[in-house]
């Protein structure tokens, strides 16, 4: 632990001492917040010039809130509608436009959600309101997922240590028309990023790691090699978690394609992790239930790809168009039990000139489950065989408009059908004393999921 922490604190201080030059494009508009209420970026504007003259120094705070209402509308477990939301507040420095040192990035994110959703109703692995598990669900919930620092040594290398937003922020698994925390695009986690990556890198996380700019310009290519702690959460400083025993190494590349003359990405990831997690294989017998003695896996590790392409480009580089999109992945298989999963769609942002701000995607993912099995070896529960499969084979599909009312309001009609992996839903009837406890079954069907979401960027 204490060398872990020597090469941590060596590699930070060589970041802060190399004050190599670094050259980066400013392509951000001069006055960004600017403009009359309907046509400016955020509710709230420039603050009297004070947010322009601060973005110019290399200081921007940015906050937005997500309102999400939904329903099952038929099938799954439950058809209550519900209401909830998420605050997002995000601050970046950049050292050099601060004019202290060339090369350093300073990132800090808080965020928080309250009330409900509609998650735990559909049956389904994945949450159908992305952004109502963060930082954690349920409601009611605040944290800070992002304090991290990095620094460039030169226009092609840097370092960075802290803490971080992982596979959720702009750059983990990024794709053009399906990422991010469900406030934008599509609300289905599974199109938001790889799940495959959820098992073995928290959201929130202790880490430290380099960035590669092969061409200088992260928009061409950016290779990125992190290793984190496989243990944390938003809600926590995450120090406490640090452990040898449980480590991730997540590396990652992406690159700018120009086919058919249209700007498209290709991506390819890989992560490992050392830590001892439950087997997905488990016999339950007398001595599991007096002793609590659970089967263990030592690692677990996933590869994952995936692309966009744009299709139509009414002008190359303005990011406006329609294209289309694409995720694939495998895993161990045990004890990541989605050994496989695939995603594919079509996505659209500022498809109309008059209407520069709209988004649209459509969009199906397929979870292969290599299924928990529990074999029992106690006197047979009333309901339950002898051997037991829990899950299936999860897939669903998602469609959504993103209406931008101004650009800094945004209301987004959302569809999804989801066959969760869920197969049943489970009912404990309690017995008299001494009697086991009867266990009922009942099948889950296909969801139909209806949803209403409002972005505001203040």
């Amino acid at each position: 632990m204490k060398k872990t922490v020597t090469i941590v604190t060596i590699i930070f201080l060589l970041g802060l001492c190399f004050n190599a030059p670094v050259v980066a494009q400013d392509t951000s508009p001069k006055d960004p917040y600017s403009g009359d209420l309907l046509s400016r970026s955020t509710l709230t504007g420039d603050w009297g010039g004070f947010r322009n003259e601060w973005a110019a120094k290399g200081v921007t705070i940015d906050m937005n809130i997500t309102q999400i209402g939904q329903g099952v509308v038929n099938g799954g477990k439950s058809g209550a509608w519900q209401y909830g939301g998420r605050g997002d507040l995000v601050i970046n420095l950049d050292s050099q436009k601060l004019g202290l040192w060339p090369g350093g990035f300073f990132n800090l994110e808080l965020e928080g959600n309250w009330a409900l959703s509609v998650n735990q109703n559909t049956g389904a692995l994945m949450p159908v309101n992305t952004s109502q598990t963060l930082p954690l669900p349920p409601g009611d919930i605040f944290g800070v997922p992002a304090w991290n620092f990095a620094q460039f040594l030169s226009p092609y290398f840097g370092l960075t240590l802290g803490k971080f937003a992982t596979v959720t922020n702009t750059s983990g698994d990024m794709n053009e028309f399906a990422h991010g925390k469900g406030a934008t695009q599509f609300m289905n986690m599974a199109l938001n990023f790889n799940p495959l990556l959820a098992f073995t890198v928290p959201y929130s996380t202790l880490g430290a790691g380099m960035v590669v700019l092969p061409t200088k310009d992260p928009k061409e290519a950016i290779i990125s090699l992190l290793v984190v702690s496989t243990n944390g959460k938003a809600t926590t400083s995450g120090f406490e978690d640090l452990n040898g025993n449980a480590i991730t190494v997540a590396g990652e590349g992406r690159v700018r394609t120009d086919f058919f003359g249209l700007t498209g990405h290709q991506l390819f990831g890989t992560t490992f992790s050392n830590k001892k997690f439950t087997s997905i294989d488990q016999r339950l017998d007398q001595d599991v239930i007096e002793n609590g003695v659970v089967r263990a896996e030592k690692g677990s590790w996933n590869i994952y790809y995936n692309f966009d392409q744009y299709l139509y480009e009414p002008k190359k580089g303005v990011d406006r168009g329609v294209g289309i999109f694409g995720r694939l992945g495998v895993s161990d298989g045990n004890p990541n039990f989605m050994k496989f999963f695939g995603s594919f769609g079509v996505g659209g942002k500022g498809m109309f000139e008059s209407r520069p701000h709209d988004q649209f995607g459509w969009g199906f993912y397929y979870i292969n489950i290599d299924n928990p099995r529990l074999s029992i070896d106690i006197p047979r529960l009333p309901g339950l065989s002898r051997n037991v499969e829990f899950l299936r084979n999860e897939y669903g599909f998602e469609w959504y408009y993103n209406f931008a009312i101004t650009p800094w309001a945004m209301l987004t009609p959302d569809l999804q059908v989801i066959r969760g992996a869920q197969k049943n839903k489970f009912t404990v009837t309690q017995g008299p004393l001494g009697v086991l406890p009867r266990i009922d079954r009942k099948s889950i069907s296909t969801s139909t999921v209806l949803g209403l979401r409002l972005q505001l960027l203040f």
